[in-house]
């Protein structure tokens, strides 16, 4: 089978791999139906975190099961299924209460299990899916081809927004700031207007991702940074800024923005996967009691109530993917994302 292998900086490749087999009873294999390219991918792509040796790459996906092993029950060959970008074993403490992607065997898509077994990269034709019971969602039936960026969309984006919401306790009638203009950040946009904010302040700088944000349900539009950004968002919303601020880049700027718009003893739900070495000012946030809260978002629990909004028409989330490639040109969608000429590119094999 065809799967990409990340082998250094702007050197993504499409190659022939062996089909994944199974090599336990409680997994699955899955036929990848959709994938696409995560903001997080483009950390390696760039050369930010290294590749010492080439690896596969990839970890949102949607697919058909293909064969289950004996102890799978939860899911059948045929059902149509969406996989959390991180597989947690479902029964440890961690697991249990709501955090898989804090699971003592969890795994990360391209990684190896807690035995040195290779997960699959997502980008890919196949893929052995580890703990496939605690992992797979099936949809009720299978679903329409239109449906299938908003399902995609939910392996990842979708949930990891709306965990930046839960953490920063947005609810009905909140005041919302988001920093971040990525598919999570106008995910965290859609998220806030789902749970209820009646003001959401998106900080964006292009064009076509703030049309987006509105569409989403963003009031406002700050295009500044930095000192301007802060006085742009106060004078939207007065001097204290807002009760919730949804940090969605990882980097030390980012944080700093979020926790300087946000209001004395308002909350920070960050969920930016850290990589420009994000500190947090303790003697801001002790001076005025923020609160901050979040970390990698456990999809896989939220997966449910945000399936049943996405096939109800609630919500449409999989509008983040501006540009779908085939598999074959993976090159060419890292590219556009890392070059800003897509917001997120989707790919089928």
């Amino acid at each position: 089978m065809r799967a990409t292998v990340l082998h250094g900086p702007k050197d993504v490749r499409l190659e022939q791999v062996p089909d994944p087999i199974l090599h336990r009873p409680t997994d699955a294999i899955v036929r990848v139906i959709a994938a696409c390219v995560c903001g997080s991918d483009l950390w390696g792509y760039r050369g930010v975190r290294p590749t010492p040796e080439p690896r596969r790459i990839g970890h949102e996906l949607v697919g058909v099961v293909e064969a289950v092993g004996a102890d799978v029950v939860g899911v059948r060959p045929g059902e149509f299924v969406i996989a959390p970008f991180a597989l947690g074993d479902g029964t440890c403490a961690n697991c249990r209460n709501g955090f898989p992607t804090s699971c003592v065997h969890g795994v990360m898509w391209g990684g190896r299990d807690h035995e040195g077994l290779l997960v699959d990269g997502a980008q890919a034709e196949l893929v052995r899916v580890p703990f496939a019971d605690a992992n797979l969602v099936a949809t009720p039936t299978y679903p329409a081809d239109e449906l299938i960026p908003s399902l995609l969309a939910l392996s990842d984006v979708m949930g990891t927004g709306h965990h930046a919401a839960v953490s920063a306790r947005v609810h009905a009638g909140s005041t919302v700031v988001v920093v971040g203009d990525g598919a999570v950040g106008l995910c965290a946009v859609l998220a806030s207007r789902r749970l209820g904010a009646t003001r959401i302040v998106a900080m964006s700088r292009h064009p076509d991702r703030q049309r987006l944000a509105r569409e989403f349900g963003a009031t406002d539009v700050v295009a500044e940074r930095g000192a301007a950004g802060v006085a742009a968002v106060r004078e939207l919303l007065g001097a204290d800024g807002a009760e919730a601020v949804l940090e969605c880049v990882g980097t030390r700027e980012s944080m700093q923005q979020a926790l300087d718009v946000t209001r004395p003893g308002g909350y920070v739900g960050y969920v930016g996967v850290p990589a420009g070495g994000p500190e947090l000012p303790v003697g801001q946030m002790f001076g005025a009691n923020l609160n901050v809260a979040g970390g990698i978002a456990p999809v896989r629990t939220y997966l449910p109530e945000l399936l049943a909004d996405v096939l109800s028409g609630a919500i449409n989330p999989g509008r983040v993917f501006d540009l779908e490639l085939p598999l074959a040109d993976i090159g060419e969608a890292y590219a556009a994302m890392d070059e800003r000429r897509a917001i997120k590119s989707l790919v089928r094999p």
